[in-house]
């Protein structure tokens, strides 16, 4: 017997922290009895599990890399009808979603699964993944604001952890910079509020490492899977 919530997660639906709020929200069927308790056990091979009155499949667990273009959400869905990074996948049979997100706006590395335990290591605050990002920003940035960044700054009434920064290069001409800056936190839009309280506004943002994967090789809107090697290392990487 299993908790509900890693079931569902198991099989691909979604994180195991959705999946928690699903069965809060009422979306959740255990042999067709709607469950609300966290921690209900299940068996997956004898019980019969819904969610939104769709049966939960166990599927094995699959991992990809995209190369997420801008004007696309983060998300399997989206009500505006905008494009999301599952539009990029329409040949995998698997539920997958993206771990963690993206700004509309931004481009770079995402990472999509079918496999909630993966997701939840991967983005959980303890395991620390460094995330590289470049940034065109206006203007140059002065050592003592680089400094700021890095010893953490506040942001939404909280203080961002250390970053790695360092400039890579300066146009006098266009005013501005590009800025390369490493942090393990995924707070929402946080490296262009971190730039926006500097001073030095973001134009353009591409996430361009996660841990020790790169985009080479790959242009927007492409896609590999991963391989078993790059799986290991990154949940050795991550807290367990």
């Amino acid at each position: 017997m299993e908790r509900l919530q890693k079931v569902i997660a198991h099989a691909g639906v979604t994180s195991r922290r959705k999946a928690e709020e699903f069965i809060k929200e009422g979306r959740v069927q255990v042999n067709g009895k709607v469950v609300k308790e966290l921690g209900t056990k299940v068996s997956p091979q004898n019980d019969t599990i819904e969610v939104d009155g769709v049966p939960v499949d166990k599927e094995q667990p699959v991992y990809f890399l995209l190369y997420k273009p801008r004007q696309v959400i983060s998300a399997v869905s989206d009500d505006k009808q905008r494009k999301v990074v599952t539009d990029f996948f329409e040949d995998v049979a698997e539920r997958i979603f993206p771990i963690g997100r993206l700004d509309y706006d931004t481009s770079g590395l995402i990472l999509l699964t079918n496999d909630g335990e993966f997701a939840n290591k991967m983005m959980h605050p303890a395991s620390k993944i460094q995330k590289t990002y470049i940034a065109k920003v206006e203007g140059k940035p002065d050592k003592q604001l680089l400094k700021k960044l890095e010893k953490g700054i506040e942001i939404d009434g909280r203080k961002t952890a250390p970053a790695k920064v360092k400039i890579n290069s300066a146009n006098r001409k266009t005013n501005s910079s590009i800025v390369e800056i490493m942090i393990h936190e995924g707070r929402n839009q946080q490296v262009r509020k971190m730039f926006e309280h500097i001073g030095h506004p973001v134009i353009k943002l591409k996430r361009e490492k996660y841990a020790f994967l790169t985009l080479e090789n790959l242009h927007p809107g492409e896609s590999r899977p991963l391989k078993p090697i790059e799986i290991k290392k990154l949940k050795d990487a991550a807290v367990t």
